[in-house]
């Protein structure tokens, strides 16, 4: 199957399942995900806003981070690491069942709910975990659409999903009831932390996150991210200071003053300049077209050729050269920052 630039994931779900393929569903976009098929049924769903299996396992203290490091480097390449897990001892066939469910749902819900996204499909891609469940893909279909219309129901903003969640600074009324995972998101929610940050630190599925904080959002307990414009940022660029000047102002001259004269090459001819001005004295009284006052010119010197006595004045003071002990206490105060 070729790949596409932009269509519906749910709809080429359903496609790649009556055709009865294997491979993996790739979604672009933000979050984006892939989902894993096998002869036409899900058997894995994957995306960065949802904890896979093994954050749920390991988050949640049901199998110790070495144990699952351990089946991973044992089964990936063969793709048995969910059978490892039972086979050892560490899970039931039960429970590695009700986990995996659990992040396929979970993490569908980010890669088939976009109305649109770039897709490709990867033939005969299989997943590391291996094939532990086979779900339909109509139901994972209507699974989607029924908790998108959970989440529209209980507060239609979906910037909620994916903004750092940012608590409100006054509580919006005197008693407020919250649940176990409330508080937890409330601990933990420091204006920087997304939905999806907050589901793999706590070891929680992500949808059940956004669920609570659409919640927390209705109540008034969240701060909601601004909305940006969609067309191109505006830079506003200063004002100038000071008066503003035509440059393109006709010239005014005096009504006494003579136009200046025309030259043509016949009527060229030598005009001796006006005399200088003597130094060090101000002419006489100058009329309004006459020579401005110019200052009086300094005698040139020679290059390298030092200053007179009276012009030189003090040499500068020598540096008495570098406090060793002030460096050292500045090199120990900056070290203490780091």
């Amino acid at each position: 199957m070729t790949a596409s630039k932009a269509a519906t994931p749910g709809r080429l779900l359903t496609r790649v399942a009556g055709e009865r393929q294997t491979g993996a569903l790739v979604v672009g976009g933000h979050p984006g995900g892939a989902v894993y098929v096998l002869e036409g049924h899900v058997i894995y769903a994957e995306s960065p806003a949802a904890p896979g299996v093994g954050e749920l396992l390991t988050a949640s203290g049901r199998l110790a981070g070495r144990t699952w490091q351990n089946a991973l480097d044992l089964g990936t390449s063969t793709a048995r690491v969910g059978r490892l897990l039972v086979e050892q001892g560490h899970l039931t066939q039960g429970e590695l069942e009700l986990c995996v469910l659990g992040a396929i749902y979970d993490a569908a819900y980010f890669v088939l709910s976009p109305t649109t996204a770039p897709i490709d499909f990867l033939t005969g891609a299989t997943h590391w975990l291996g094939p532990v469940v086979h779900v339909d893909p109509a139901a994972v279909g209507h699974e989607v659409e029924r908790r998108v219309r959970l989440l529209d129901d209980i507060f239609p903003d979906a910037r909620v999903d994916t903004a750092p969640v940012a608590l409100a600074p006054r509580a919006p009324r005197e008693r407020v009831t919250l649940t176990a995972l409330q508080w937890e998101l409330l601990a933990h929610a420091d204006g920087q932390r997304t939905p999806a940050d907050l589901a793999l630190l706590l070891g929680k599925a992500g949808y059940a996150t956004i669920q609570e904080l659409r919640r927390m959002a209705a109540m008034g307990l969240l701060e909601l991210p601004e909305a940006r414009p969609e067309g191109p940022e505006i830079v506003r660029l200063p004002g100038a200071r000071g008066v503003a000047v035509d440059a393109r102002r006709p010239v005014v001259r005096p009504e006494n003053a003579t136009p200046a004269p025309v030259v043509t090459k016949a009527a060229v001819a030598v005009v001796p300049a006006p005399p200088d001005p003597p130094r060090h004295s101000l002419p006489e009284e100058a009329g309004a077209n006459q020579a401005a006052y110019r200052p009086p010119r300094l005698a040139r010197r020679k290059p390298g050729a030092k200053l007179p006595k009276e012009l030189a004045g003090e040499p500068p003071p020598v540096h008495p050269g570098a406090d060793e002990v002030l460096l050292k206490r500045i090199r120990t105060a900056l070290r203490a920052l780091r």
